[in-house]
């Protein structure tokens, strides 16, 4: 880990200030939104819009780096990230809201793709599961301490919006200085729906499904959170606890999937989700427990995204890993656009904690849906399985095919040295 650190730390430091201000922008939106006076459904579609931007930008940010690099498309789409986080403050309107979450959210995908083509390049086979290991990490802290710095202003006033805006200017300063030479790069084609629905049923309906969880998670709950009448201090908070959570349950989880049969794991951890999501939807509870279901979904979906990108890789070749990467996140994408419409549409039917059936709901139907599959296909031996790669749902195709190979690579060498350590 520390030789990723000394190779890498420019970037990951830029990743982790990219963090902050996308963290900082989701939760400052849905707090600024219930001020303005902004409906629940309007800002539903002004979350979902970033999510539109970022399918759109993983599929068409590949042609522009092949046509101007590496160095000139992530200049330019930071710099265009770094307007728009000045201009929500400025023009207060959902619908503009909604053109300017499309933009931000194609240019994060953008971001995201050349810095992981970046970190995947300067990566050994030897260091690459750590370097993703230790790129989730700065990802999930960024998110976390931007929850913190929303409490150190007014959410109706200017400065909450500038910090995103300076911290996003500042996190090229280190990664466009490093020594690093920027990358080749290939477009990556797509796997037909058929090929990968024939890999892996399980793994497509669920990481459609996570999208969708991750999407509401990341877009809604700060909605929530002020429909539900709670301060910037709980609400910064609560969307802290479901990162947290996150954190903490990946690698324990990722451990226990590479001795088990990962169907089983992944009923299990969908159905803790549903379950805990159902008793806050019955009883609302108070705050203290409202964290505690924050850090339990965000415990069952960070992991499970990854768990689900591991049991589909089971059933494929490494020639297959790059376009299978790419159609998954197609999957996952779709997913993520439609979640935070359909939770924006259930909280204005059944009020705040709609969203909480939403979320129940979606782990209710993985749950069901890995119960038939596993009726459906024998499971296969732990031999036969690859290693668990933790990997977050904002990750795009880059990051994705590099933990596949990463987990077949960790696979292959413990069949060689079955009494070597196993990471998971």
């Amino acid at each position: 880990m520390l030789t990723v650190l000394k190779q890498s730390w420019a970037l990951l430091l830029g990743i982790l200030f990219l963090m902050v201000g996308n963290g900082m922008q989701g939760t400052l939106l849905g707090i600024r939104g219930e001020i303005e006076g902004f409906a629940t459904f309007e800002m539903s579609l002004v979350m979902s819009a970033y999510f539109a931007g970022f399918l759109f930008g993983s599929r068409t940010v590949p042609g522009l780096i092949q046509r101007v690099g590496h160095v000139r498309v992530f200049a330019a789409l930071g710099s265009l990230i770094s307007a728009v986080l000045i201009l929500y403050a400025a023009a207060p309107h959902w619908a503009l809201w909604i053109a300017m979450r499309v933009l931000i959210g194609f240019s994060f995908s953008g971001v995201y793709i050349t810095a992981e083509s970046w970190l995947n390049a300067s990566s050994t086979n030897e260091t690459r599961g750590q370097a993703l290991s230790a790129y989730m990490i700065v990802q999930m802290l960024g998110i976390i301490a931007a929850q913190l710095l929303i409490n150190t202003g007014d959410p109706a006033g200017y400065l909450l919006f500038v910090i995103p805006s300076v911290l996003v200017s500042l996190a090229f300063t280190p990664i466009l200085l490093s020594a690093s030479p920027a990358p080749p790069f290939a477009t990556i084609q797509r796997m037909s729906f058929a090929r990968l629905w024939e890999a892996s049923p399980l793994g497509c309906v669920g990481i459609f499904l996570m999208g969708g969880v991750f999407s509401a998670l990341f877009g809604m709950a700060a909605v929530w959170g002020t429909m539900a009448g709670l301060s910037v201090g709980e609400i910064s908070t609560f969307v802290a606890a479901i990162y947290v959570g996150g954190l903490f349950a990946q690698y324990p989880i990722g451990w226990v999937s590479d001795r088990m049969d990962r169907r089983v794991l992944i009923l299990a951890l969908s159905a803790v989700g549903g379950l805990a999501m159902l008793i806050v939807f019955a009883l609302q509870p108070p705050f203290v427990v409202l964290l505690v279901g924050a850090a339990v979904i965000g415990g069952v979906a960070n992991p499970l995204y990854s768990l689900l990108l591991a049991y589909t890789n089971d059933f494929l070749d490494n020639s297959d890993m790059a376009s299978a990467s790419a159609g998954l996140m197609f999957i996952n994408g779709v997913g993520a656009v439609t979640g935070p419409v359909v939770t924006g549409w259930l909280m204005e039917s059944t009020g705040a904690r709609g969203f909480f059936l939403y979320l129940a709901v979606l782990n209710v139907a993985l749950a069901l849906y890995a119960l038939w599959r596993m009726t459906r296909r024998p499971a296969l031996s732990v031999e036969e399985t690859g290693a668990f790669t933790v990997l977050s749902p904002t990750a795009t195709p880059v990051a994705v095919e590099a933990a596949m190979e990463a987990a077949h690579e960790e696979a292959e060498d413990h069949q060689a040295d079955p009494q070597g350590p196993q990471q998971g």
